[in-house]
């Protein structure tokens, strides 16, 4: 999984603030302070003509995908009943196993749940496809279902991108986005007096000088483990100028610009990664970069948690935090995340439209990011003062959230078969740390693959 907390990671991506000086401008802390002294204590306009007591009494059945975010729902939802007086009975699952009981249920078209958590980067055109969610669209235009505050702009470009269909429909609330950061061990570069890349080329320069295998360091750790290492490489494939499919919808992750970063990824994990990295996923990954064994590791950016818990790190106070070095074509962050939608047979639609509603209130998104368990896809809420002085993270932390945000771009095609892009394509790219050729590889599995992709779409 590439969850975390990021602000807009650019979910769109490129260009950015000034990502040297790791500071939040004053003009950012005081854009949001105003609209923190409107918040009631349910985190929604105190002027908002909603009529919460409408649909009082009602049951609504909540699947969730377990994790943060569902621990922050839980948690607060008494609240939400409180103010509506309708009753939430809610069940976390594993991921995988959420994601397969959603397919389940819904195909049988009498799902045991009225709003679902969906992961966009793998359930999107899937669930658009097959016309499984409700159309929000003209609820969020009736003002006695939606708070003023509630507006599509104070959405990231990259939570619409997620949260739309191709006809401008609106299938879901954009809920928590993951953008992939840069972690940096400051006291290896200090000890090395190494600078923070600004390139991927300085990143390989500086992995190459932090990487001394007699004291154990290395330069460089990511994901290796094939299906995985996917969202690692989508950085590099972005940066150098890479798109996903082209106009008519054909997969293009074999050509030159991929090509480029498969023999990036294989120069770092092969020439300035520990010994095993092919089989490293997210959590050997962190393991690696906890121990101060790694000097630098791309990956979401809610991981920064773990990282500054004594009890878990011994690198507390050592990190640093940036956005992912800029490519020859682009600096973009690979960017994940998660909505909150209505299954299209819920018989209870504007209730659970008030229930989503609530899900991605200021209130809620607030508790989320400040706990860091997620970055919520509100600008409103990223940017209030208030807000930012809440959160546990360092500042730089909450700074390459804000700076990845304005360069986010989608980390995965949006197709239905994304688990075989990545099972296929990310075998290839495992394939290439034992010294296999970059290009042969790419090839193969975008023949296989192909075939694959057409056949979702006929369907």
């Amino acid at each position: 999984m590439a969850r975390s907390l990021v602000s807009p990671q650019r979910i769109e991506s490129e260009g950015g603030t000034k990502v040297a000086d790791h500071k939040i401008s004053r003009r950012t802390l005081l854009t949001g302070t105003a609209a923190a002294g409107a918040l009631s204590l349910t985190g929604l306009p105190a002027r908002a003509e909603v009529n919460w007591k409408k649909y009082a009494g009602t049951k609504l059945e909540v699947i969730l995908a377990k994790g943060p975010r569902g621990d922050n729902l839980q948690k607060y939802v008494k609240e939400f009943t409180e103010l509506t007086g309708i009753q939430v009975e809610s069940e976390q699952i594993p991921e995988q196993q959420q994601r397969q009981k959603c397919v389940i249920e819904l195909t049988s078209g009498r799902p045991s749940f009225d709003v679902v958590h969906l992961s966009y980067h793998v359930q999107k055109r899937q669930f658009e496809k097959a016309g499984w969610l409700a159309d929000l669209t003209p609820y969020m235009k009736d003002p006695a279902l939606t708070a003023p505050d509630l507006v599509e702009s104070d959405f990231s470009a990259a939570g619409l991108q997620y949260a739309k269909n191709d006809k401008g429909q609106m299938l879901s609330l954009p809920w928590s986005v993951d953008y992939f950061i840069l972690y940096y061990n400051k006291e290896l570069f200090q000890k090395k007096g190494v600078a923070v890349p600004k390139t991927l080329d300085e990143m390989v320069t500086a992995a190459e000088k932090l990487t001394d295998p007699k004291e154990g360091t290395f330069g460089f750790v990511g994901r290796g483990l094939r299906n995985a290492n996917m969202t690692l490489w989508t950085n590099f494939f972005l940066d150098y100028g890479g798109e996903f499919l082209d106009a008519k919808g054909n997969i293009l992750t074999d050509g030159p610009e991929a090509i480029a970063a498969t023999k990036l990824y294989q120069t770092l994990l092969t020439k300035v990664a520990p010994p095993g990295v092919a089989g490293f996923n997210w959590m050997e990954s962190m393991a690696s970069f906890t121990q101060g064994r790694s000097a630098m590791w791309i990956d979401g950016v809610g991981w920064a948690p773990p990282l500054e818990d004594p009890a878990a790190s011994r690198v507390v106070g050592k990190v640093g935090y940036t956005v992912v070095p800029a490519g020859p074509k682009g600096q973009y962050s690979a960017t994940y995340g998660d909505g909150i939608g209505i299954a299209a047979a819920s018989k209870n639609k504007e209730a659970a439209y008030l229930l989503c509603q609530w899900i991605v209130s200021k209130q809620q998104g607030a508790r989320l990011l400040q706990a860091g368990g997620g970055v919520p896809f509100r600008n409103s809420i990223l940017n209030d003062a208030e807000v930012q002085s809440g959160v546990k993270m360092p500042k730089e932390w909450l700074q390459s959230v804000i700076d990845s945000a304005k360069i986010s771009k989608l980390g995965l095609p949006v197709v239905i078969p994304v688990a075989e892009f990545r099972d296929i394509v990310g075998a290839a790219l495992t394939a290439t740390l034992s010294g296999a050729d970059p290009a042969t590889e790419l090839k193969k599995a975008n023949d296989q693959y192909r075939p694959i992709l057409e056949r979702s779409e006929k369907a």
